[in-house]
């Protein structure tokens, strides 16, 4: 709930800034007070010419030591929002700071379901526009509060003081205001929340768009692209009206609710004196014109502040939804490690036992698969698309648990191994390559940040990187950006390779890792598979067949089962599911 997160917002920066924030409350609480000084030195100054007997001289001393003591308030209160300028920002960029840090952490801990279930432009959005919402919130709305409050309270205070019947008079306006402010901030609340949310939709549909755009334009669907957006465009559109057409429509009618107020108040106020009813306050003053004058300047005060303080209901209400959304991420589950053993440079084999899966526990993937594979020894898995080859390369990892069986690594079942120890020990490349904005050999490092230049080299070699490499125009100090568009695919994909082959891994795990790379190149990377898979155990996922024919076993799975299994010459001989994935290209051409 938005107080609940309003609570745990203020709580969080109470703790990060447990001395600045008391400071700034304080200032702000002298730079309020004093702001409702003027009201009462009218009353004195009036009351003065009103029923004081003093010569004209000595009069005008008194009038304007009072003035200069309200001036001496006055720079005190300009010192103090001085220095509460000052550390409002220190506050504000600080806890946008930690808050931040914390999401960007609790994301490298989150499973991969969840990123799985978040596009990309709406986790961004959180970075963005979520902590720029809560920023205004902070450096506007959460003050503004603030000094309403005390503003009000003090002015409240000292109308009781002067005048009890003007005071009730005032206070129901005052009420009368907040329920209007209550009644459209509840439902703009909602449409907030609603903009937040599809503003993390639209970016992430336009996130989608430009990373395909070359798809979008082989199949002519710029038109369908165009009116997809606009639909969530319109969507969009439609949350921030009505949010901030209730937010904008606050203002003027609390500002002539306050009009309203302010002429009921001086009507009331000349009524009791020329009716002479007797003044019921806290002063003993009687009801005159020192006392009507200074309550009117109280009570246009008053509306102001309520006025100023619903002009920033949008970004309070916006802060909050923002708020709501990055506590939603930091607040996520963590992925589950229940393992105890920590494992370092092992054998790598691998056993699969009985092992039933479904990303949805309703839903069953995998069906009883069992293999064992052994180091030095290369493990094929074929198939058609959707038969389960990737989840078991997700498996082995544990990037998901297994519902059913176990999956052993050097004898040791791996949910009693912690991730961080085991995924140290697999080598993995993926169909999908992903370099980061940095050097080419910072990129082949980020297997193994000990790695030297040599090491990182070596690996370049190995896999028949190396030649490419050299001729960028400054080799391996050649600067990637956009995850190496200024590569073709084939080339990022052998320094993803590369990147495998530094980190020594006793197990490989190859997600058709040579499926963008030509046949000519592919031979060249198979020779460094080759060399690479000495004395590991390796798993090859792949649908081109011409590259697993030399695996020393070659599973081929359908709807999530094992149906057959063996080496390329035993499946050949079999005549069955495998003979007829391997000979259909040939008879087709």
């Amino acid at each position: 709930m938005p107080q609940n997160n309003f609570t745990r917002l203020v709580r969080e920066i109470f703790l990060s800034f447990p001395v600045k924030m008391p400071l700034i409350i304080s200032l702000i609480l002298i730079s309020a007070v004093i702001n409702t000084f003027p009201s009462i030195f009218i009353q004195k100054i009036i009351a003065l010419i009103e029923f004081n007997s003093l010569s004209w001289p000595d009069l005008r001393i008194k009038i304007i030591n009072l003035l200069l003591i309200l001036f001496g308030f006055y720079v005190l209160s300009l010192g103090a929002t001085v220095i509460i300028g000052f550390l409002g920002a220190e506050i504000t960029q600080g806890t946008l700071l930690n808050l931040r840090k914390k999401m960007f952490s609790k994301m490298q801990k989150l499973p991969l379901k969840f990123f799985d279930s978040q596009t990309h432009g709406d986790i961004m959005s959180r970075y963005t526009n979520d902590v720029d919402s809560l920023r205004q919130m902070i450096a506007q709305g959460i003050p503004q509060l603030i000094t309403a409050v005390i503003t009000d309270f003090a002015i409240v205070s000292i109308m009781l003081y002067f005048s009890f019947w003007l005071s009730i008079l005032t206070i129901t306006g005052i009420f009368v205001m907040l329920k209007i402010t209550k009644k459209i901030g509840r439902k703009s609340s909602r449409n907030f929340r609603g903009q937040l949310k599809n503003t993390g939709i639209i970016e992430g549909f336009a996130e989608e768009i430009i990373h395909g755009q070359k798809v979008v334009k082989v199949f002519c669907r710029e038109n369908e692209s165009i009116n997809k957006f606009e639909k969530l465009n319109l969507e969009l559109f439609t949350q921030s009206e009505k949010a901030h057409k209730r937010a904008n429509t606050l203002g003027p009618i609390l500002n002539n609710v306050g009009n309203i107020l302010y002429v009921l108040t001086a009507l009331s106020g000349g009524i009791l004196i020329i009716s002479g009813v007797k003044n019921l306050s806290f002063s003993g003053l009687p009801m005159s014109i020192s006392v009507v004058i200074p309550f009117l300047n109280m009570t246009k005060q008053l509306a102001m502040s309520i006025n100023h303080l619903s002009m920033q209901i949008h970004s309070i209400i916006s802060g909050l939804a923002g708020t709501g959304r990055i506590f939603a991420v930091i607040d996520s589950e963590v992925e589950n490690d229940n393992g105890k053993i920590e494992i370092s440079r092992k054998n790598g084999s691998i056993e699969i036992s009985n092992v039933s899966f479904g990303y949805d526990s309703e839903i069953k993937i995998l069906h009883n698969i069992n293999l064992t594979a052994k180091p030095g020894q290369k493990t094929a898995l074929v198939g058609s698309t959707g038969a389960g080859k990737t989840t078991i390369a997700n498996l082995i990892p544990r990037f998901y648990d297994v519902n059913e069986g176990r999956i052993f690594y050097d004898g040791i079942n791996i949910n009693d191994i912690t991730k961080s120890s085991l995924r140290k020990n697999l080598g993995i490349v993926l169909q999908d390559t992903n370099l980061f904005t940095g050097t080419v050999i910072e990129n082949i490092r980020y297997g193994n940040l000990n790695a030297t230049d040599e090491d990182c080299i070596n690996a370049a070699k190995l896999v028949y990187a190396h030649d490419f490499i050299m001729r960028l125009p400054e080799g391996y100090e050649t600067f990637l950006v956009n995850g190496g568009e200024n590569l073709s695919q084939g080339e990022r994909q052998l320094i993803s390779i590369a990147r495998a082959a530094v980190a020594n891994p006793a197990v490989m795990i190859l997600d058709e890792a040579t499926s963008s790379i030509d046949t000519r190149t592919e031979a060249h990377v198979q020779k460094g598979m080759d060399a690479l898979m000495k004395g590991r155990t390796v798993f090859v996922i792949a649908h081109r067949l011409s590259t697993v024919r030399n695996s020393d076993l070659i599973l081929v799975m359908e709807h999530g089962e094992i149906i057959e299994r063996g080496t390329h010459e035993e499946l050949i001989s079999q005549k069955g599911r495998y003979y007829k994935l391997y000979t259909e290209p040939l008879r087709q051409s």
